[in-house]
């Protein structure tokens, strides 16, 4: 009766191991990168969409865990290479979002020298990621309609600079055959509506970023199911 006690012991250790292991195996490790739109500055940590986007992958039967989110403000693309890179080669995700270059042009960066950092980013991150293709890029919002956005133009047509970097984004996606999620029109209707804006004037409010979410779900769903 002990040894079929062992036996038995034995049998559902195995069973657990290996229903674990097929677990982490089909699990989707996800790491977003980006600045302040990507830690969603103005909303709570469970109102980010990289948050709810891992609930809603989940929700939607895509097994999906949220590894990190490395995004921090004031982030640029050089920023990006420098601290959020190491840890994409670190942790080898599976799904990548990349959401980056506001800040680049906030603070005169060069079109080319732009186009040249997203270029080595997306490099890097396809080297590390299991699929190159679990790759989305984001545009970037029109700060420039919200009440705070004029004093970080230093002069210059917001709208018109962020849409230059934008058709970059658009088109390094397009070379590589990956997702763009398109976030910059929408955002322009924070202009008329004060609910979209955070307190602080400048950032999406909880309410936007849902929104951007939306959008980012739907191709999310496409490339991972």
């Amino acid at each position: 009766m002990k040894q079929l006690d062992f036996y038995a012991t034995i049998l559902i250790l195995a069973i657990t191991f290996f229903a674990f292991k097929m677990q982490t195996k089909n699990s989707i490790k996800y790491l977003p990168l980006g600045d302040s739109y990507t830690i969603c500055t103005g909303a709570k940590q469970n109102e980010s969409w990289p948050f709810l986007l891992t609930k809603h992958l989940n929700e939607n039967k895509v097994d999906c865990k949220l590894l990190d989110n490395p995004a921090r403000n004031g982030f640029s693309t050089q920023d990006l290479i420098d601290q959020e890179l190491p840890l994409v080669k670190k942790l080898k995700p599976d799904f990548v979002t990349v959401l980056i270059g506001v800040n680049d042009w906030v603070r005169g960066v060069s079109k080319e020298t732009f186009n040249k950092n997203l270029i080595f980013i997306l490099d890097e991150i396809e080297k590390n990621v299991s699929n190159k293709k679990h790759v989305i890029l984001i545009t970037i919002p029109d700060f420039g309609v919200t009440p705070q956005g004029k004093n970080y133009g230093n002069g210059r047509d917001i709208g018109k600079g962020i849409a230059e970097f934008n058709s970059i984004i658009v088109l390094e996606a397009k070379k590589r055959n990956l997702k763009t999620v398109d976030v910059f029109e929408l955002s322009k209707n924070m202009q008329n509506d004060n609910s979209l804006v955070a307190l602080d004037g400048l950032h999406p409010s909880a309410k936007e970023y849902a929104l951007w979410e939306k959008l980012i779900l739907k191709e999310a769903l496409i490339i991972l199911k």
